[in-house]
């Protein structure tokens, strides 16, 4: 199994390329997304988990999705986690995720776990401009996640931007390939790809 690590910004197009990859290597691939490990704040009120920083690293459950992951590596199916983010809680899912060729996990800290980052094969870095993540970050929270705008900017403004600034961007120094213009960068995905099927053959 190959595991790939896909880092960016929100908004930068990660699931994006994530989907463009499994189109094309034409293997059996397994996306996870970074996302469903949030912690669950069941104790909080909404307003209250609202006010949480979700973009800061520790908000995420790194030892599940390390072991997780683990389990795939080892050739056993897991259950799906899910989140719902329009209540800021994990939902229930009764999906379950099987082992593939390929193993991708995708999110705005797929490369903070050392324990994870070392496993991975290959580390893909999304290098998109902070403006147009920001457009394509409000388009999805609106129609996606039942979003306003001006929740959108409050949040924006008090831990998107700054834990970008912090974290976010200086995980392109850990990559192994930097992917411009977004997840639809066809070039770079036959690339990618192509590589990929290289590598599953060797």
């Amino acid at each position: 199994m190959l595991f790939i690590g896909i880092c960016g910004a929100s908004g930068s197009g990660k699931s994006t390329l994530s989907e463009e990859l499994v189109r094309a290597v034409g293997a059996v691939c397994t996306v996870i997304n970074q996302d469903a490990y949030y912690f669950d704040y069941p104790h909080l009120s909404y307003e209250e988990r609202c006010a949480l920083n979700f973009d800061e690293p520790r908000i995420f459950d790194h030892d599940t999705l390390l072991e997780d992951i683990m389990q795939l590596m080892a050739g056993h199916s897991i259950p799906r986690r899910a989140y719902d983010f329009t209540r800021h809680a994990r939902a229930q899912s009764t999906e379950m995720i099987h082992p593939g060729e390929v193993l991708i996990l995708e999110g705005i800290h797929a490369f903070y776990d050392k324990r994870l980052y070392e496993k991975m094969f290959l580390k893909l870095y999304i290098n998109v401009e902070p403006d147009i993540c920001l457009l394509r970050r409000i388009n999805r929270d609106i129609k996606e996640r039942a979003r306003s705008i001006d929740s959108i900017s409050a949040q924006y403004l008090a831990t998107v931007k700054p834990m970008y600034d912090k974290y976010i961007r200086n995980y392109i120094h850990q990559a192994d390939v930097i992917v411009t213009r977004g997840g639809k960068n066809a070039r770079i995905v036959e690339i990618l790809a192509g590589y990929l099927r290289d590598s599953l053959e060797s």
